[in-house]
């Protein structure tokens, strides 16, 4: 595998095209694995939705060429324009139309003090109807980028303007809320990180690096399509073959020996969950999507799922070359077979001299955070108690392939908690949104999806039981991501949890049961949903209403 992480080898199905040289877009085969099985009978199958592509039947050279993203500072009371447009890139040696904020991949890094207020003018300038989503931000409701809920579909032409609010400290990110598989999957994601103004709230680094972690499926034509009218990959979501670390292929940094760096990670990618190594470097995890940690701990490796965010502090203590790795124990369903797998994501070189100042006492002190302590006392009686509602995961399926269904019914698949990469290509490709449901179901009223429509005061602290049923059709673990608010992760699978940090997703492994608590202090109608780009599509989303006046939110830690 080279530097880029697209797989050349094996079973190259670029030649059989399906019609994709000239003419109308026609379907390619999805990229396999070559170490990987096909099922038989499916040769000559595509999903049952047209094909689509960015700027399809015109020549990319008509389109500015993207450019690496910029840092944008602003100031309490200032207004940003931020434009949504179809760009050129090239990645493995391949040219194609994609899509970018402001002509930039990621777009722009909004950099902004905690406590501050900006205006966001917003134009749509790509083929499809969009929002923009600021997500993790605990921003009025009318801004939160809900098509259908908070506004309208901005369409092609036409600008929205977003009033974006900073309570909290950290790093979050802004995405559309329409077909995410494809407009996020194509370019449309940035950052924002919100500084916290206190010189203490981290401990000291020689630098800060914001890393956005992605993938894109591609094969030897360029990207595969996306489904024009329903997303494809329905089953586990759409796995990318190409590892992208801030847009592009070729992420390196080059630091002193010693040297202490800050890593904002954030993963926005449709469906896959990323294991990040640094070599072996000391990683001493610091904050998570809406706070610091109750203390800094040490780990060997990130664990980060769709839409998560991570702030980790690693030691670069030896001169050389280290990989920043994707490193995993991926599997086979058709063989029955586990086997290591690494994508390379970046590289650092380390060079001999020593960094200046010398940090290592510092980072080798595990600090403990009394602010998020004490702003977590005051929920610590609500750990124990029974949940207020409870939701089951699930899917239902119709009109799937029969090779598929009886694959999936013959029960000899082993069901990870979590699916680190595709493990059945071509099944999952031809699931589309129109033949897998995936589900939210309410136990107490069988509701499901946005047939459920819960409510809340201000000021209440609602605990909410996610159990991840094993047993239904194709298992999968979820993101579950809830709007405008903030939650603790205080079990899974009945063992409290030691570390609490506030976020705003969390991974719900299959078979296991977690249990959260929402502080609900945000007024306005919300979702609640899967992050996985293709299961929010096939259905895996609910509404809940927050009444009463707007209260000051709880600050994740000073």
């Amino acid at each position: 595998m080279d530097h880029s992480g697209m797989d050349h080898g094996g079973m190259d199905h670029s030649g059989h095209d399906m019609g994709a040289s000239d003419g109308p877009l026609r379907w390619r085969m999805v990229p396999m694995d070559p170490t990987m099985s096909m099922m038989p009978g499916m040769m000559e199958a595509v999903p049952t939705v047209g094909p689509f592509l960015a700027g399809e039947g015109l020549d990319p050279m008509e389109f500015p060429e993207g450019q690496p993203r910029q840092v944008v500072p602003v100031a309490d009371g200032d207004t940003l324009h931020l434009d949504a447009s179809l760009i050129r890139r090239t990645i493995g040696g391949r040219t194609f139309v994609m899509y970018g904020y402001n002509g930039q991949y990621p777009g722009p890094l909004i950099r902004a003090d905690r406590g501050s207020k900006i205006t966001v003018h917003f134009t749509n300038h790509i083929e499809l109807p969009t929002t923009v989503h600021w997500h993790g931000l605990r921003l009025d409701n009318r801004f939160d980028g809900i098509p259908g809920v908070t506004q309208r579909p901005v369409e092609t032409g036409e600008s929205f303007t977003y009033e974006l609010v900073f309570p909290d400290a950290g790093v979050y990110w802004y995405h559309p809320h329409m077909r995410e598989d494809i407009q996020q999957d194509l370019g449309l994601y940035g950052n924002l990180l919100v500084d916290p103004g206190a010189a203490d709230y981290y401990g000291p680094v020689n630098r800060e690096e914001v890393v956005v972690l992605d993938d894109l499926l591609m094969d030897g034509a360029g990207i595969l399509p996306y489904g024009d009218s329903s997303p494809t990959h329905a089953l586990m979501g759409r796995f990318g073959n190409v590892m992208l670390v801030n847009g592009a292929t070729d992420y390196g940094l080059s630091v002193d020996r010693g040297e202490v760096v800050r890593f904002y990670l954030t993963n926005v990618a449709n469906s896959r969950t990323f294991n990040v190594v640094f070599g072996g470097a000391p990683i001493k995890i610091v904050a998570s999507d809406v706070s610091k940690y109750e203390r800094e701990q040490r780990v060997g490796s990130v664990v980060i799922a769709p839409a998560e965010r991570y702030v980790v502090e690693v030691r670069f203590n030896e001169a050389g070359e280290v990989a920043i790795t994707n490193t995993i124990q991926a599997i086979d369903h058709f063989r029955g077979e586990f086997y290591p797998h690494v994508d390379t994501l970046g590289t650092v070189s380390v060079a001999d001299r020593a960094a200046v100042p010398d940090l290592g006492e510092a980072f080798e002190t595990l600090r403990v955070n009394a602010d998020v302590g004490d702003d977590i006392a005051r929920f610590r009686p609500h750990f124990d108690r029974a949940p207020d509602h409870a939701l089951t995961l699930t899917l239902r399926h119709q009109g799937l392939p029969l090779s598929t269904v009886r694959m999936m019914e013959a029960d000899t698949l082993y069901k990870p908690p979590v699916e680190w990469n595709d493990s059945m290509p071509m099944m999952n490709w031809l699931s589309t949104a129109d033949e897998v449901t995936w589900v939210l179901r309410d136990d107490a009223t069988g509701r499901e999806n946005m047939d459920i429509h819960w409510s809340f005061e201000t000021g209440d602290v609602v605990k909410i039981r996610l159990f991840n049923d094993p047993e239904s059709f194709h298992p999968m673990h979820h993101p579950f991501h809830v709007h405008g608010q903030r939650f603790l992760v205080v079990a899974l699978d009945g063992q409290a949890t030691e570390n609490l940090v506030w976020k705003d997703t969390a991974i719900v492994p299959v078979g296991s049961t977690m249990d959260i608590l929402v502080d609900m202090t945000n007024p306005g109608e919300w979702m609640a949903h899967c992050h996985i780009a293709e299961h929010l599509h096939s259905g895996m989303m609910l509404h809940f209403r927050v009444t009463g006046e707007q209260r000051t939110p709880g600050v994740a830690g000073r």
